[in-house]
This record gives C-alpha cells, sequence and structure tokens, in this order.
C-alpha cells in the first residue's frame, strides 16, 4: 500500500530531525574535542614548570607531593630533605 502524503511528510520530517539532531551532537562534540586539547596543554605547561622547578613533574594529585627522581635532573634540583607541597 502506497504511503499517503501526510505519512510521507512524517517520515522526512523524522528524518530531518534526526539528522539535524546528530549535527547539533556533532558541533558539541567538536568544542569538548577543544577543551580537551585546550586542558591537555595545560597540562603540559604545568608539567614544564615543574620540571623546571623541581627537577620532575610526578606530582601526587591529591595532596601535593612530590614523587623525586632517584637521580637529580638536567637543571640540578634535588630531593629535599622534606617532601614540598
Amino acid at each position: 500500500m502506497p504511503y499517503t502524503e501526510k505519512e510521507l511528510q512524517e517520515i522526512v520530517n523524522k528524518l530531518n530531525g534526526i539528522q539535524f539532531n546528530i549535527g547539533r551532537l556533532e558541533v558539541q562534540k567538536h568544542a569538548a574535542l577543544h577543551e580537551l586539547a585546550t586542558n591537555q596543554d595545560g597540562i603540559n605547561l604545568m608539567q614544564d614548570k615543574l620540571m623546571k622547578e623541581y627537577g620532575s613533574y610526578d606530582v601526587n594529585v591529591n595532596d601535593g607531593t612530590i614523587n623525586w627522581p632517584e637521580e637529580p635532573s638536567e637543571n640540578g634540583v634535588e630531593k629535599s630533605e622534606k617532601d614540598e607541597k
């Protein structure tokens, strides 16, 4: 049995709605990926700063304890007597 004009319009409208939602989700995905890249850059900058200042970027994010390397780094920073935060 052939579709009526109304049924065909409903199907086309549903497809258009689905395509619109897919496009909206792709825009959200793009924005989220951009935010992810920005935060990854921030982590890299923080790691560089920590490495220059302390000779390690291996830090416990919960309490700030530095996991000191076994040997001093090239910048000459050595483990202190007391872990710094």
